[in-house]
């Protein structure tokens, strides 16, 4: 067998990665290596909400509004934004200095073409854009847009942090449609992207756009002052996770995005690494079901795998350390603004009795309940084993089908019948701050078709998130968002499995990481090790 044989080009391209990484620090004092949690391949954030493109999304693009750590919404491309005396229209504009990566001037005709691409996509922007009655620029730096009855949405869904977060495009690719990827990656943010040196699931590298002016404000969280001070930032994905903290602790790369918990121990030791969660807010687990086909068009079956999942053994997989999680019913989060305890008989403890009993109830006919498993990123590993154990003990034909992750984020959106292609069950992660509240969370949409994968269809939820966008009371939302919670649970639209928290681990010479609901690498500086 030749050498050429014994290497995969994963690792090839790794051992290159390395090696660059490990010449001599004067030369690559301005480059940050890191491994982060997922490989990308997907560049288009509008066409997924999965955290590796939204990543990349925050490298490259800018968005109009921000979200600080505090959660405020503060102004990022724009300069000002004055709603009407009568709360129907809003309008936006831009602060000077905004260019696109090509050079040339952000326009208002780019963020209108931007925002209307991203709304038909996004459940919060559907949401808006369904309330909306125009949207129209006024000049080269200024736009409006206008709404049926007084409302706040407009700001508060183009700050959204995750999800989809509002990115903004040039016109002539938001012109792109929404179905369709986007074929350049041309943004006005901190960064560049590389895209010669693009090899997709392996390595994407970003330089530093000097052209970018950020704002004077501190940076705090994704708002705030854009200051880039390294010239590159280089992401490789390795073959496992013994791979990733090796490399961490011997300097050859400088940024890991997520430990892995059961490795923590090890780097703990390093006098050299910092470990430190970066997101207080913390991370939260769901388990999704395709509506659209048996077993799960049933509402019985549906309640019946809910009950028969136990939040604390899910977590115990996927986490281990209980420093790092606690199990939680609210659906928009435990401690945060709309903490609720609706159908917490569901989501907490399994009761595998129970779920038997609904199951017969049902007529469940031995369907099998096909489960996507990815094998490749440790935060969503874990979980399909557990629903899969937890449902066959509650009388459930499991076909559990292992892939990697990004085969996941193809497959979930495929609507043809499990058999044909499609799929049952799929388990992901929210950031709570793209689940905060019933608009944020766009897993609560429950539109059939237009809903986030597994296109439930229950129009009452639909109408309380409507009643919950139009009010500015906060006790009013408190308890629309409680009445929601239960709908949702009631009706099977996600299952939330618990919260957690992610520690990252650095080298001790990256100083000024953010808290930040996204990995962010402005406002870093990199000293000689």
């Amino acid at each position: 067998m030749s050498k050429q044989q014994l290497f995969s080009p994963r690792k090839l391209l790794l051992a290159a990665a390395l090696a660059s990484a490990a010449i001599a620090p004067s030369l690559q004092a301005q480059t940050i290596t890191a491994v982060m949690h997922s490989s990308l391949r997907v560049l288009d954030p509008v066409m997924t909400t999965a955290h590796i493109t939204r990543n990349h999304g925050y490298m490259i693009y800018d968005t109009l509004l921000a979200t600080d750590a505090d959660n405020k919404i503060q102004p990022q491309m724009v300069e000002k934004w004055e709603a009407s005396a009568d709360g129907k229209s809003y309008t936006f504009t831009l602060r000077d200095g905004l260019k696109w990566h090509d050079g040339t001037a952000v326009t208002a005709d780019d963020c209108v073409a931007s925002i209307t691409r991203w709304a038909s996509q996004d459940k919060m922007g559907q949401m808006m854009s369904s309330q909306m009655t125009d949207m129209k620029v006024i000049d080269a730096k200024s736009f409006v847009m206008t709404f049926k009855t007084s409302t706040d949405l407009a700001v508060r869904a183009l700050a959204k942090p995750s999800g989809i977060a509002p990115f903004m495009m040039p016109k002539r690719i938001a012109e792109t449609p929404a179905n369709q990827p986007i074929k350049e990656y041309v943004g006005s943010g901190p960064f560049k992207m590389v895209t010669a040196e693009f090899r997709p699931g392996l390595q994407a590298v970003y330089e530093k756009n000097t052209d970018y002016q950020p704002r004077k404000e501190a940076a705090s969280g994704t708002a705030g002052g854009k200051n880039v001070y390294v010239d590159r930032v280089k992401w490789i994905a390795t073959p496992d996770a013994m791979t990733s903290v090796n490399a961490l602790m011997s300097g050859e790369i400088d940024y890991l995005e997520q430990l892995p918990f059961d490795l923590a121990a090890i780097v703990e030791s390093n006098a050299d690494i910092n470990i430190k969660v970066l997101d207080p807010q913390g991370y939260q687990t769901v388990m999704r079901m395709n509506h659209l086909h048996a077993p799960f068009d049933n509402k019985k079956i549906r309640q019946a795998a809910m009950y028969a999942v136990d939040q604390t053994r899910v977590l115990q997989a996927l986490i281990g350390n209980p420093k790092y999680f606690k199990t939680c019913a609210a659906l928009f989060g435990c401690g945060l603004p709309y903490d609720s305890q609706a159908g917490a008989d569901v989501t907490v403890k399994g009761n595998i009795e129970k779920a038997k009993a609904l199951l017969k109830e049902a007529g469940y006919d031995n369907t099998p309940v096909v489960i996507l498993q990815p094998t490749d990123t440790p935060s969503v590993n874990a979980q399909p084993v557990v629903i899969a154990q937890a449902l066959r003990a509650a009388g459930f034909k499991v076909d559990m089908q292992a892939m990697d992750w990004q085969t996941v984020v193809t497959r979930r959106a495929v609507q043809a019948e499990p058999k044909a292609g499609g799929w049952n069950i799929f388990a992901t992660n929210n950031v709570m701050a793209e689940a905060l509240d019933p608009l944020r969370a766009f897993g609560v949409a429950a539109n059939g078709t237009q809903a986030w994968f597994g296109w439930p269809n229950v129009p009452k939820i639909e109408e309380l998130r409507v009643e919950f966008s139009g009010t500015t009371d906060e006790a009013k939302r408190k308890q629309l968002a409680g009445e929601i919670q239960q709908l949702v649970i009631d009706e099977g639209v996600i299952l939330p499995m618990g919260q957690y928290f992610v520690p990252g681990a650095f080298r001790k010479n990256l100083t000024g990481m953010l808290d930040s609901p996204a990995p962010i690498f402005w406002n870093i500086k990199k000293s000689a090790s």
